[in-house]
């Protein structure tokens, strides 16, 4: 495992490069976020350890962050000041780029991972913003009318994105679809609805609604997307089939899940962390079978594979690897740490 510490910053978010494996870039904020200022830091992987290359601090904390994909050295930073402001890496000091259009904290941002000519940005304002980042001002505003926590392009259409609110809804939007009354608005999932009544199986009680702190497409499967929040549970939907309600719930964390990720080299397998100072590794249980034979409540539909529990404070970000083994991750979190590990080395922990 390799550490490096972001004293006397907390992590927000970290993210691999998708360019470079020996790149990672971490998001932080001062005094845990409530006040001061944030610093991008650019982390390079060494055989000595892990080196700041670069860093640019921000008059205010930072919270999440996105490297382009249409530009190698250019990554987006969202701030609590409710600005977006894009780097590159190659130049000093100062953003190349910088929107203000969001009301209050920006607490995610996401790169078009199709098209590669725009990204997005969700925010406490109850809106998700469409950028180009050759334009001034945004392309498109789509309103959630709840606190936006976490917004992502599909991975599969340069048109489709989707959200999770304070309102404990998973939502879907289709930018090809007429704007009207809806602002391409497609779906909204209730998250906290009980699966559909089957055959056999009594059926689930609902749960109450709480906040829908994060959410991933899955790489692999068309349609399949996982959510997490204050109610410390994961939940995998099947959007192509709504009415069904989670495909799997997997619990197992004892405070809220601040971040999940599914793994880019494995259809069922994804991370998360969590408040409760964990990551954990779950499988959502689809290489087994049908998940539809079991009640999910019951049985999970998913389990869990193993935990790291080294960090010592709230883990808030964690990200996967694209290259070479099919295991190495990083995590970020409010014990100014960043710490690189290989979750085989964590299985049945």
């Amino acid at each position: 495992m390799l550490e490096f510490n972001t004293q006397p910053f907390n992590g927000y978010g970290v993210k691999y490069s998708p360019y470079f494996d020996s790149r990672i870039a971490v998001a932080a904020s001062a005094n845990f976020g409530l006040v001061g200022n944030g610093r991008l830091y650019i982390l390079g992987l060494t055989p000595n350890g892990i080196v700041a290359e670069k860093w640019f601090d921000t008059q205010d904390g930072l919270f999440d962050l996105a490297w382009s994909e249409a530009h190698e050295n250019q990554i987006l930073a969202a701030s609590g000041d409710g600005s977006i402001k894009l780097y590159d890496i190659s130049l000093p000091d100062f953003p190349i780029a910088s929107w203000s259009e969001h009301a209050r904290e920006v607490f995610s941002v996401h790169w078009n991972l199709v098209s590669k000519e725009t990204f997005l940005s969700s925010s406490w304002d109850g809106c998700i913003k469409i950028w180009n980042p050759n334009a001034e001002s945004s392309i498109a505003t789509l309103p959630t009318h709840s606190c936006t926590y976490s917004a992502q392009f599909s991975p599969f259409s340069p048109s489709v994105l989707s959200a999770v609110s304070s309102d404990s809804h998973l939502r879907l939007f289709d930018l090809r679809t007429p704007a009207s009354a809806s602002n391409h608005l497609v779906l909204a999932l209730p998250i906290h609805a009980p699966p559909k009544v089957r055959p056999g199986i009594a059926p689930a009680q609902a749960v109450p609604p709480s906040e829908a702190l994060t959410h991933d497409w899955n790489k692999y499967r068309d349609g399949v997307i996982a959510t997490a929040g204050v109610d410390r549970a994961v939940r995998v939907f099947d959007v192509r089939a709504p009415g069904q309600g989670p495909r799997a719930v997997m619990q197992g964390h004892d405070y809220a899940v601040r971040r999940i990720s599914w793994s880019p080299h494995l259809p069922d397998v994804l991370l998360s962390a969590s408040y409760d100072m964990t990551c954990r590794i779950w499988t959502d249980g689809s290489s087994e079978g049908d998940l539809a034979g079991g009640d999910p409540l019951t049985f999970g539909g998913g389990k869990e594979m193993g935990r790291m529990g080294n960090h010592t404070e709230f883990v808030t970000g964690v990200d996967w690897c694209l290259f070479g083994a099919e295991g190495w991750c990083a995590s970020t979190g409010w014990d100014s740490r960043l710490l690189v590990w290989d979750v085989r080395a964590f299985m049945g922990r």
